[in-house]
């Protein structure tokens, strides 16, 4: 028996657009084409166990060979097998209820409605067509009494199918995929190429693959077993399987979850640097076994891309180049599934092991403060288990650290005033002066702690954060106390005004105020706000910040009218005593470079 006809589709060639628009990435077809056959040989051990199919099973394997002389990549799998009525209802349906709409569509270029309407159909099979000018299916089936189908399409809607017998007949069960390769498709006649394609999709798939002689896959990754199966030895080593130049992680998690939706993976907490350079698409996305994806925006938060790992999961939806991950509820459950296994592991370290959790924390402060900006629900959680670290490096949750300092670092007001720094050494004078007052200064110097402090002052109630260096020492933490000037007011004035023209610069904002004698004679400082929002826009702030980053940079000058400096200047009569003490509060802050450097270190000797 031969026959030949038209595949059902209402246009005149389907597979031009299927090459030109269905798949991004022609390699694509080795995955979907040894994805069949996986799928073939796992019916078949299904329908054996049910007791459905009583012969012998034989070497369930997927083999892939290429013939580079002949120009032929041949997928063979010793599974199921089809009828030529099978092919007929598989292969030449194909599902194209609507195919002309979805030419239209393609037509049109409307991608919203294209991926809408795509994973309608099961196109996989015909991605063959992008790399071959011709395929061929030799299958014979499981079946008592079937006889072999071969059936053969030149990538036009005509297609042959017959069924040889003799020796021409398919001599085992199951199906060969043969790919005569276009001539623009070279590249896949490469075994190195091959090999790199299999690695990359097929390298965890549940049946062994064959390429070459050699087995390419692990039927068995870790995340498909349980927990109290692996040593953690088992879990360090996939690690690095997956990713061979990284450091150990820190720690894991093991995800496994049949209802309502089907989930397994491993999810590492990878070391950081201090900085938000993330390493995006280092989660791979599986489904079933067969890679997808590493582009999980929609199934894992925003704050969780930083890790590492992977996610196996049938329930999540995709196009059907499955490089397309459709946002749907199921979707949406994971990751909130994913956000809360997160969160509760966290919360488990620091319960069970302190110690342990705070040796990790500067790597993991990074995931805990991210996932506090950007999920609510994560915050909720992670109030109680983020930690704040003083400049003397003691790890304080935050209602330890409120009780730490709320004695002695209330102000007037009855609100509790946090101090920090973002640079201890550099801020190293306002540091030293709040603890001799006996305050404690935080070390908030990570990428995301302007964002994070903005939140804390937001979420705790009567609490402030101040910088050391936004006011003087008696003006952070303002207390009902006074001190008296012992310069008059009209004094005071006068020495406003040497400085004021020592300095000579409007950014330099000059006010004389009664500090301790121990105080510095001159403070510079920034207003708290100004400078914060500026902190944030350089970091990523965003929308109406970016105003703020446009602002020119301006300063408070505190020249301490009780300071016996001051009082000399003031005697002095000149600019140069006035100059030499503020460009002393320039080099405090860092501020004194070049030319002015120069000029003061010249000074400094003539006045020795």
């Amino acid at each position: 028996m031969q026959e030949t006809g038209s595949i059902s589709i209402h246009t005149e060639n389907i597979f031009p657009i299927i090459k030109k628009f269905l798949y991004s990435d022609h390699e694509i077809f080795l995955r979907e084409l040894v994805s069949n056959a996986v799928d073939a040989t796992q019916k078949l051990k299904s329908l054996a166990q049910l007791g459905e199919f009583k012969g012998e099973l034989g070497e369930l394997k997927v083999r892939v060979t290429v013939d580079k002389e002949a120009r032929k990549i041949t997928i063979s799998d010793h599974g199921l097998g089809m009828t030529a009525e099978e092919i007929k209802k598989y292969i030449n349906q194909i599902a194209f209820s609507g195919a002309t709409e979805f030419v239209e569509q393609y037509k049109e270029k409307d991608a919203a409605t294209k991926d809408q309407i795509i994973g309608q159909f099961g196109l996989g099979f015909y991605s063959a067509f992008m790399v071959a000018e011709n395929v061929e299916i030799w299958s014979q089936s499981y079946q008592d009494g079937a006889l072999t189908a071969h059936w053969t399409c030149d990538g036009s809607t005509e297609y042959t199918l017959d069924e040889p017998t003799g020796e021409h007949a398919k001599a085992e069960r199951g199906t060969d995929v043969v790919l005569h390769v276009a001539a623009d498709s070279d590249e896949f006649l490469e075994a190195a190429r091959l090999r790199t394609i299999l690695t990359k999709y097929c390298k965890f798939l549940p049946i062994p693959i064959e390429f070459e002689g050699e087995l390419v896959n692990d039927t068995t990754p870790i995340w498909t077993k349980q927990p109290n199966e692996l040593t953690d030895e088992d879990y360090t080593k996939f690690y690095q399987e997956l990713y061979p130049m990284s450091e150990a992680p820190l720690f894991w998690i093991h995800l496994n979850v049949d209802y309502p939706f089907n989930l397994t993976g491993i999810l590492y907490f990878p070391k950081l640097k201090d900085e938000l350079q993330f390493q995006r698409n280092k989660i791979q996305l599986y489904s079933r076994q067969v890679f997808i994806t590493d582009e999980v925006k929609d199934v894992v938060p925003e704050f969780l891309m930083l890790l590492h790992g992977v996610i196996d999961s049938p329930d999540i939806p995709l196009n059907v180049s499955r490089s397309f991950l459709q946002a749907d509820a199921a979707v949406r459950k994971i990751n909130t599934y994913i956000t809360k296994k997160v969160g509760d592991k966290l919360g488990s370290l620091f319960k069970q092991d302190r110690a342990g959790y705070e040796a990790k924390w500067s790597d993991v402060g990074m995931f805990v403060k991210y996932g506090m900006l950007s999920d609510e629900k994560f915050y909720e959680k992670a109030k109680d288990f983020v930690l704040l670290k003083n400049v003397d490096a003691k790890l304080f949750t935050l209602t330890e650290y409120t009780e730490h300092i709320q004695a002695n670092q209330q102000d007037k007001n009855g609100t509790t005033v946090v101090l920090y720094t973002n640079d201890a050494e550099a801020q190293h004078g306002f540091v030293a002066a709040a603890q001799e007052r006996g305050y404690d200064v935080l070390n908030f110097d990570q990428v995301l702690d302007p964002h994070f402090v903005g939140q804390l002052e937001q979420k705790l109630e009567k609490t402030s954060f101040k910088r050391v260096d936004a006011d003087t020492v008696s003006k952070l933490i303002e207390k009902d106390t006074t001190t008296e000037s012992v310069l008059s007011e009209e004094d005071q004035t006068k020495l406003a005004e040497r400085f004021k023209t020592a300095i000579a610069n409007e950014a330099m904002h000059v006010k004389v105020a009664a500090l301790s004698p121990q105080d510095a004679p001159v403070v510079i400082t920034q207003n708290e706000f100004m400078r914060r929002m500026k902190d944030m826009q350089r970091t990523g702030g965003g929308g109406g910040m970016q105003m703020f980053g446009a602002f020119p940079d301006s300063f408070d000058v505190t020249v301490n009218a009780n300071h016996p400096l001051t009082q000399k200047v003031l005697a002095d009569g000149g600019d140069t005593l006035a100059k030499q003490a503020f460009d002393l509060a320039l080099l405090a802050q860092g501020m004194l470079k070049g030319e002015a450097l120069t000029a003061f270190v010249k000074r400094s000797t003539e006045l020795l």
